[in-house]
């Protein structure tokens, strides 16, 4: 005997519910189904740390309670991207106070890093430098931005917080085939600091394998004296002694100033609207301006009617892509310093301009397009997102980083902290003499206690005023032409949150004129791109976006696949 069993599970959107149902055999009008619960969601690249938001929703705790766990969880699990010794951002919306806030925990230059000290004898950027060892990294934000999110509006004590981290740390956790392979794949830079050697490798010098169990008993005292003493227990004390020290030995930077004087900034979001949605996003040095600049070009053009991978949608989603990151290369810097014109660039009147350029059948050359001042200053890929909604109307959308995979590569002596890498990304050549290169933006110069800019573009879309979906990925330049693509397959072709994470992906960043797109789309749409002028290329996947949606009073998740072991998870 067979036996056939169908559950129907109502849709987050109208598109989904079927529209004929068979006495016989149910059937769906979506091809990816999202996870559903009643309670809350949370998405994340790693399921042992959504397992670990998920617990502290259904322990009391609310959004920002579950994204402190789960942002301290991440430094064990993804170790490439999840840290201590990084930086973010993340939005927060409080619904007892019925506001959006965005805190910003970007790393800082350190007070003694001055340009030319990364640059050679012909002028170029030493990648010895700004890329690697001690010399690359900027003060950590990660902590500091963590605690001001609870101390502001956290339920759960910080105590609470820290000991699922402390319990993968101390205990350890069971390596994932792709955790493996990242360590295996960054041997050459892991190898080269002492401490990151004897963390991520074993005591033969080969690195963890698949199935087996990896400690971190000097990131697990680290967290403990974090959860002990707050953000005190990272930027005082012992740990930052620790730090300043590691530092001193090997031509680093950071001093115990630094740490002490570093604040994550609480300030406004920038706030915008698609097609009757409200659109909140990250302010600068964040990439939220520019995403909203491109949404706001895109509604000249009736994309819902044309298709989602139609090539009349595509050549317009890359020509809107081309012209934001051509703003983007002059204009985004930290707003401390320079002065980063946000209500222009995302102005309507502006989009307005932007969309009459934009010729029906045929690509602009990249050369015709200004500002032109090419840049290529970007934190790698390997970043990463997290989303949470609780019961209570709260959301969380935060992305944070070492900026190249396992950062810096050096992890502090007897802290277990990875450092990043984020020196790379200020433009190091503006106003040194003699530099040679690539022309860089002042925007994005280097100056102590400034925060590079980045293409991190953590979202809230509200419904009815109430957030509807949160979102965010990692993909460095990808970011946030990876975020337009979900919004618009969101808003303007009405898929689930499960098919608009899916859906097979666009790049266009104005460094050449290259159109990139994932494995997907038809040779009729990719024929009909050429001969609109759009040069082809496939290339790798791209981000790996965290979502979380509440729509018909249930919530839903979807963690993108591009990338293993990301899992939604819901109660």
């Amino acid at each position: 005997m067979t036996v056939i069993c169908a559950v129907f599970i109502q849709a987050d959107a109208a598109a989904e519910t079927p529209k004929k149902a068979s006495v016989y055999i149910l059937r769906y009008d979506a091809i990816h189904q999202p996870v559903y619960g009643a309670n809350g969601m949370v998405a994340s690249q790693n399921t042992a740390s959504s397992e670990v938001g998920r617990d502290i929703l259904a322990r009391g705790g609310n959004a920002i309670d579950a994204a402190v766990a789960m942002g301290f969880s991440l430094a064990v699990t993804l170790p490439r991207a999840g840290n201590l010794g990084g930086g973010g951002f993340m939005l927060v919306h409080v619904a007892a106070e019925n506001k959006t806030v965005a805190i910003d925990y970007r790393g800082t230059a350190p007070s003694r890093a001055k340009a030319s000290d990364f640059l050679d004898r012909e002028g170029k950027v030493d990648a010895k430098r700004s890329k690697l060892g001690h010399t690359s990294s900027t003060v950590p934000g990660t902590v500091a931005g963590l605690y001001a999110a609870h101390q502001r509006w956290g339920k759960l004590p910080w105590k609470t917080l820290l000991q699922p981290a402390i319990k993968q740390a101390s205990k350890g956790i069971q390596v994932n085939r792709d955790l493996a392979w990242a360590i295996q794949a960054k041997r050459s830079v892991l190898a080269k600091n002492p401490e990151s050697l004897n963390t991520f490798f074993k005591a033969d010098g080969v690195g963890f394998e698949e199935g087996e169990l990896m400690r971190r008993p000097q990131l697990a005292k680290t967290l403990k004296l974090i959860a002990k003493k707050g953000r005190d227990g990272f930027y005082r004390g012992a740990v930052a002694e620790k730090i300043e020290k590691d530092m001193a030995l090997h031509g680093g930077l950071i001093t115990r100033d630094d740490l002490a004087n570093y604040e994550a900034v609480v300030k406004a979001p920038l706030k915008g609207s698609y097609r009757g949605h409200d659109v909140v996003t990250m302010p600068p040095p964040a990439g939220g301006v520019h995403l909203l600049q491109m949404l706001n070009t895109l509604e000249h053009f009736p994309l819902g009617q044309w298709g989602s991978q139609s090539s009349k949608t595509v050549h317009v989603l890359s020509e809107s892509m081309k012209r934001a990151y051509a703003y983007r290369a002059e204009f985004l810097g930290d707003p401390d310093f320079a002065s980063v014109p946000t209500q222009w660039l995302m102005s309507k009147t502006l989009a307005a301009d932007l969309a009459e350029g934009i010729t029906p059948n045929r690509a602009t050359p990249v050369a015709e397009i200004k500002p032109k001042h090419p840049a290529s200053l970007d934190e790698s890929a390997d970043t990463t997102h997290y989303s949470i909604m609780d019961s209570e109307g709260n959301a969380v959308s935060n992305t944070y980083t070492l900026s190249a995979s396992f950062g810096s590569g050096v992890t502090v002596k007897d802290t277990g902290i990875l450092m990043n890498n984020q020196i790379n990304n200020f433009a190091l050549r503006y106003g040194v003499p003699g530099a040679t290169g690539a022309r860089a933006s002042f925007a994005n110069s280097l100056a102590p206690g400034k925060r590079t800019k980045s293409t991190q573009t953590p979202i809230i879309v509200f419904a009815q005023g109430r957030p509807w979906f949160a979102s965010g990925t990692p993909g460095g330049r990808r970011i946030i032409t990876t975020m337009v693509q979900v919004v618009s397959n969101v808003i303007d072709h009405g898929m689930n949150i499960a098919d608009a994470t899916h859906a097979p992906r666009i790049h266009q960043g104005w460094s050449s004129d290259t159109l990139e797109h994932e494995p997907g789309f038809s040779e009729d749409t990719l024929g009909a791109l050429r001969a609109m002028g759009h040069p082809l290329k496939q290339g790798a996947t791209m981000g790996s976006v965290q979502s979380v949606l509440w729509q018909n009073n249930q919530f839903s998740g979807a963690a993108d696949p591009r990338r293993p072991n990301a899992s939604a998870r819901g109660f």
